[in-house]
């Protein structure tokens, strides 16, 4: 079949064409429009339009109130669908800004439906990310974006994290139980950096700092190798001011 990027005219759909010209005509008018002037307006025969009108009504993308066409749910879940695409965008492209800023990986992470989630890495073959040896999802006691995360949850919700991923070394110098991971969450200042030094991967220390991602709890983080690591804390607050600048405040205010 012929296709647009050998030089061909590609294969077109007269139905979606005309559907997507009557969309268009719908969304020129704020409180919609009848049957017959969007037929005008998308230079379609109105018995054509009729047709598309019930097709587009039937699949969700239109609904007709008092003999006037307006959009449907299905049109606003396609624009939610195009925000959060935006959103995510806007998130992996300041990933690689801070990366090539800073010189660090950087790891974008939140917490969601019960779990820990990296939504996001930036690195490079010369500065590479820590490598998940063990779940990031199951050890969120030993690394520093787990930490950040369950620092942000209330009582509750972290119990329940921690009854079914229980706090366990895995490398010497992991916190060595749950009380001793309560405390140290408890005594870390609310949006100060949370910092680990080998307790997730031997050899590398890492810090993360809170970020709001609308309700839900997230947070940005970086790594250094262990022989670089008087470079952490003056880079995570780089990263703190760089966060600021690109939002226009110390939080994330992004819904994902």
């Amino acid at each position: 079949m012929a296709t647009a990027s050998n030089g061909a005219v590609p294969t077109l759909i007269g139905s979606v064409q005309r559907a997507l010209r009557l969309l268009e005509a719908v969304g020129s008018h704020l409180d919609g429009a009848p049957a017959k002037q969007l037929a005008r307006e998308a230079g379609l025969p109105l018995p054509t339009a009729y047709h598309l009108l019930r097709t587009l009504t039937h699949e969700g993308y239109l609904r007709r109130e008092h003999g006037v066409f307006v959009f449907g749910p299905a049109v606003e879940r396609l624009a939610v669908g195009g925000a959060l695409q935006n959103r995510r965008s806007k998130i992996a492209s300041s990933l690689v800004r801070w990366r090539d800023s800073l010189g660090v990986p950087i790891y974008f992470a939140v917490y969601r439906e019960g779990e820990i989630e990296i939504a996001g890495v930036a690195d490079t073959p010369d500065v590479p990310a820590v490598e998940e040896w063990a779940d990031f999802r199951e050890t969120g006691h030993a690394h520093a974006i787990g930490q950040c995360l369950l620092g942000q949850l209330d009582e509750r919700t972290r119990e329940d994290y921690l009854d079914r991923h229980p706090v366990q070394a895995i490398t010497p110098y992991t916190v060595r139980d749950r009380r001793a991971l309560t405390d140290r969450l408890a005594a870390t200042e609310r949006m100060q950096p949370v910092v680990e030094r080998q307790e997730y991967a031997l050899g590398a220390v890492c810090a993360a700092i809170p970020v709001t991602a609308g309700s839900t709890p997230a947070t940005v983080a970086i790594s250094v190798p262990l022989h670089q690591q008087e470079r952490l804390l003056p880079t995570i607050e780089r990263l703190r001011v760089e966060v600021a600048i690109l939002w226009g405040s110390p939080a994330l205010s992004i819904s994902i």
